[in-house]
């Protein structure tokens, strides 16, 4: 177990069996916020937890249930605190004490609950210590989720990022998706048909689309921080990926980290296999994956970083602004996500974010509804921080003690 500095004997005894016994409110003040994370953790599990009976203490058991914390973080938790052989023990615990087994080898039960992004990262996070059985059943219940989530996202993503028309030329033989509508039914209202209540549209106008060499298109990089409190903007995040991928008109990397790097790049034609190579949990070390990312940029001004992470740096964070401040220089449009959900309020260090704005780097948090638009407006390299305000987005301000890009 990872311990937060140096201490008495006295002090380190205290700590250790406050630890072994549990936290509470009196006694708290003997643990760092580390401990504090650790001793809720453990209490999910082998604690009192919420879901006995208050008249009988001795009935309550743990419990990782919705008042609790998701399963995705509090695996991330266990796995930043100890070695892998006593996370195998815990999540082994935790598979077995809390009917996690039962729940998931019930797929009707699973298939009636709605389709979030949630159930696929409790999902993801299981799957190492799932039987063969149950990992067949939870991989065709993520691959249904996936796909109603793909249905919602893919037509948005695609209109939005689709950036190789040439809106200056006009054809009357466009592809369904290049049509114009607006100029369609200007030309063609002389064709309305009042019984019908309708237009018979005899000519279709749109834009004519530009040929573009593989070597001229843009280049999106997906920097994905995958410690357990990133588990819904992990799952999100791959979901664009893969849409973006399906795209002609850029070229799309994702790269999961914590204080291991995976790129997936090269399964994004199949969203749930990018998933089931997603390893939710640990610590994270932002800087390492950063420089991986700058290494395969070839082409800097046609380059855009998009880093999701809550920028909690377990590596070298003035290394980490350092990097990012060349990037910025070298023509490379970076994004900072602090989350990407539903609900768009992060957890984050704001001491951290505070300093990657001072970079010229805008710092936010997004909803997958206005990702699409954001990513459009990257690729047209527009000011993101102005299409921030305009979203009605909040920007992380800039630290005024930190270092700038020109620096």
């Amino acid at each position: 177990m990872n311990e937060p500095g140096p201490l008495t004997a006295d002090g380190g005894r205290e700590r250790r069996w406050r630890l072994a016994i549990g936290a509470d409110d009196e006694a708290s003040a003997a643990l760092s916020s580390d401990d504090k994370r650790l001793s809720a953790a453990l209490d999910a599990l082998y604690g009192d937890g919420v879901n006995a009976a208050a008249s009988d203490p001795r009935k309550r058991r743990g419990g990782l249930g919705r008042s609790a914390p998701r399963v995705a973080q509090w695996m991330g938790d266990i796995r930043s605190f100890f070695p892998a052989q006593v996370v195998q023990i815990v999540q082994k615990d935790a598979f077995e004490r809390l009917d996690l087994k039962q729940m998931l080898m019930e797929p009707e039960f699973l298939k009636a609950i709605e389709a979030d992004v949630n159930l696929v990262a409790d999902l993801v996070s299981l799957r190492s210590i799932m039987p063969a059985k149950t990992k067949d059943i939870a991989r065709t219940i993520i691959a249904d989720i996936v796909a109603k989530l793909m249905q919602k996202l893919e037509q948005k993503t695609a209109e939005a990022i689709r950036g190789a028309l040439d809106r200056s030329r006009r054809t009357n033989r466009p592809r369904s998706r290049d049509i114009d509508w607006q100029r369609t039914i200007s030309t063609n209202l002389r064709h309305y048909q009042p019984e019908h209540k309708t237009i018979v549209p005899e000519k279709l106008v749109g834009f004519m689309r530009k040929q573009r060499r593989l070597v001229d298109l843009d280049e999106v990089v997906l920097c994905v921080d995958q410690s357990g409190s990133m588990a819904s903007s992990v799952i999100y995040a791959s979901i664009f990926a893969a849409v973006m991928a399906s795209l002609p008109v850029v070229r799309t990397k994702l790269v999961c980290f914590d204080t291991t790097i995976v790129d997936l790049t090269e399964e994004l034609s199949d969203p749930v296999e990018v998933l089931f190579g997603v390893q939710l949990g640990g610590g994270t070390d932002i800087n390492q994956a950063v420089a991986y990312c700058a290494d395969r940029i070839e082409r800097p001004t046609k380059s855009h970083l998009v880093l999701i992470t809550d920028l909690y740096e377990g590596g070298n964070g003035q290394e980490l602004l350092r990097r990012l401040a060349a990037l910025v220089r070298s023509g490379v449009n970076v994004v900072v996500l602090l989350a990407l959900t539903d609900q768009g309020r992060p957890g984050y260090d704001p001491t951290m974010a505070g300093s990657v704005a001072a970079l010229g780097i805008p710092v936010f948090a997004c909803t997958p509804d206005l990702f699409p638009d954001m990513m459009a407006a990257a690729l047209r390299r527009e000011d993101i921080g102005a299409w921030a305000a305009g979203a009605d987005i909040k920007l992380i301000r800039a630290d005024a003690e930190a270092p700038r890009a020109d620096e």
